[in-house]
């Protein structure tokens, strides 16, 4: 039989899952390759035969995207599945042109061949960009369950930069157990809240074996949390499907892939931040959903900003550190250390870019258009020491935290610092106190 060489195009997420569900024991197909993006540092290593399967006893290489059409000739390949997210269209096209110019079949997977089912009722909670606010509304989902003594079990989007044997099913549920797997700031910033509140989180590599203990879990699950990624659609067939979106970004849930798949699938659309977004936008944002999904029950909710200590920001020279992923290939010019310090009277905003050192300097040159903030890259040990030098190297009277964990407890900061916390508060009705009896009733839960 002849095998079609395939090269699967990612990030260390959705193209493994597309590779194991649907791939891996084909014997009809020969992935040759996995190419690396968006994240630094995930390029040169092998998918391990260990996950890989019988069909493939050395494993699978990772390589750089950049070398992608010298691949595509060397390898004889045949096919490109693109399997990554947070994108907008044109680079998706310009993806595909690289493909079929060096003679390749460029293909997008769909939920058909890549969610799995589950024994349990499952919610999935997606956005059509990065930094949406689906963490904070898959807190918000987590605790109305809980308020009626269910048991819920989170699972998150893939993000395996480390050892990919050691991450094939990971189950968080204390703060040691971020250690134990050395999770990377990114990591820690969608583990931890969930680890703080009390409940059992799950990720890694091999999201069926990930399911099926999830699913078993020792402490009961009645409920699975398909707690998304970027703008990724869930790798769990979902009985009740929420979508973010995010009115500082109009129009951005029509131009982004898979953003308008998770869009155009969604039961509920939450557009989030109505405090702190203009009126046409929201506005816009709403008739955008009714175009393509005029099903959807459409919720409005502020993003509730609240700080630490108020009184290091009123008339304070600040420093702004953002979540990393949201200002970089989230395309995001602000996020809630900025909101916070405009709404806490901050006298201005330290510039970081005199300051910065190593690796902070490659994301500014990449992502230019970052301005006046510091984004919390923390994808390894490098990065995080460049990150507490350039902001103990900042001349500012205090640092605003606006990451989701306390960077505090990762790198040392030489000068006063406040974090900024976020929640979930809907606007009037529909909201998903609603949708979630609904819910519950279904199931007879």
């Amino acid at each position: 039989m002849d095998r079609k060489n395939v090269i699967i195009i990612g990030a260390a997420g959705r193209d493994f899952h597309n590779f194991n569900t649907y791939y891996r024991d084909k014997e009809n197909y020969r992935v040759v390759a996995f190419t690396a993006a968006q994240i630094p540092d995930i390029d040169n290593r092998k998918y391990p035969a260990e996950l890989a399967g019988s069909l493939y006893p050395e494993g699978i290489p990772i390589y750089s995207q950049d070398m992608l059409p010298q691949l595509i000739k060397d390898l004889e390949v045949d096919e490109c599945v693109f399997a990554y997210s947070d994108v907008n269209y044109q680079t998706v096209m310009g993806v595909s042109a690289i493909v079929n110019a060096a003679g390749a079949d460029f293909k997008l997977m769909g939920p058909g061949y890549t969610m799995l089912e589950s024994s349990k009722p499952v919610i999935s909670v997606c956005a059509v960009r990065t930094g949406c606010g689906k963490s904070q509304t898959s807190r918000k989902v987590i605790e109305l369950l809980m308020e009626n003594n269910l048991k819920v079990v989170a699972v998150r989007h893939p993000m395996p930069y480390g050892d990919l044997a050691a991450q094939k099913v990971q189950r968080f549920a204390t703060l040691e157990d971020l250690k134990k797997h050395n999770c990377t700031v990114e990591e820690m910033e969608e583990y931890e809240p969930h680890v703080i509140r009390g409940n059992i989180i799950y990720a890694g590599v091999d999201y069926e074996a990930i399911l099926r203990a999830a699913e078993e879990d020792a402490d009961g699950c009645d409920v699975i949390l398909w707690d998304g990624g970027n703008n990724d659609f869930s790798f769990y067939k979902p009985d009740l499907a929420i979508t973010v979106l995010d009115p500082h970004r109009p129009g951005h849930e029509l131009n982004y892939y898979p953003g308008e798949v998770a869009l155009r699938t969604a039961d509920v659309a939450i557009i989030n931040k109505i405090d702190s977004a203009d009126g046409h936008s929201i506005n816009m944002v709403e008739e955008n959903i009714k175009s393509v999904n005029p099903k959807a029950v459409i919720i409005k909710a502020e993003s509730k900003i609240n700080v630490d200590n108020a009184d290091l920001i009123k008339g304070k020279r600040v420093l702004v550190v953002e979540d990393g992923p949201t200002l970089t290939h989230g395309e995001m010019k602000l996020g809630a250390g900025t909101i916070a310090a405009q709404r806490f009277g901050a006298k201005e905003l330290v510039d970081p870019r005199p300051y910065i050192v190593g690796k902070l300097k490659d994301t500014f040159e990449t992502y230019k258009d970052i301005g006046a903030l510091l984004p919390a890259m923390g994808y390894g040990e490098q990065q995080l020491k460049d990150l507490e030098e350039t902001i103990n190297n900042t001349d500012c009277d205090a640092v605003i935290i606006g990451t989701p964990i306390d960077l505090t407890r990762v790198i040392n900061i030489n000068k006063p610092c406040t974090r900024v916390h976020y929640e979930l508060d809907e606007v009037g009705s529909p909201n998903l106190t609603e949708v979630i009896n609904d819910f519950i009733k279904k199931h007879n839960l």
